[in-house]
């Protein structure tokens, strides 16, 4: 699934990470994003348009304003090619439970002591 993998390359960035955390609830301004996330506009700029180009958010004009919300299809694409893999790791977890509930021993609420030593 070739747009999972480019939505997986466009969100490595932590900082689009965190203009998708910003837009996710709520449509955000660029000086809304720029606040946020503590970068310069230009920068905050670039990183929205690549955003737009993925397909992971939306633009509005509001007057002079462009309002950014969250586009979450590409996430739910995403989210449908990790599923094999995430039920891989799930059995493989239920798999050690169970493992260590059948080789463990109760463990006891007395402490074990040790006897000193003689120094010869």
């Amino acid at each position: 699934m070739p747009a999972a993998l480019a939505v997986l390359d466009v969100i490595a960035e932590p900082t689009r990470r965190r203009i998708l955390d910003a837009v996710r609830d709520a449509e955000c301004s660029v000086n809304d994003l720029v606040d946020r996330v503590g970068m310069h506009q230009p920068g905050v700029s670039r990183h929205l348009k690549v955003l737009r180009d993925a397909g992971l958010v939306e633009v509005r004009r509001d007057a002079q304003r462009r309002l950014y919300r969250l586009r979450p299809e590409p996430l739910m694409e995403l989210d449908a090619w990790l599923e094999p893999y995430r039920a891989l790791w799930a059995d493989r977890l239920d798999a050690l439970e169970r493992h260590l509930q059948r080789t463990s021993t109760p463990m006891t609420s007395t402490p074990v002591t040790s006897t000193p030593k003689e120094h010869r």
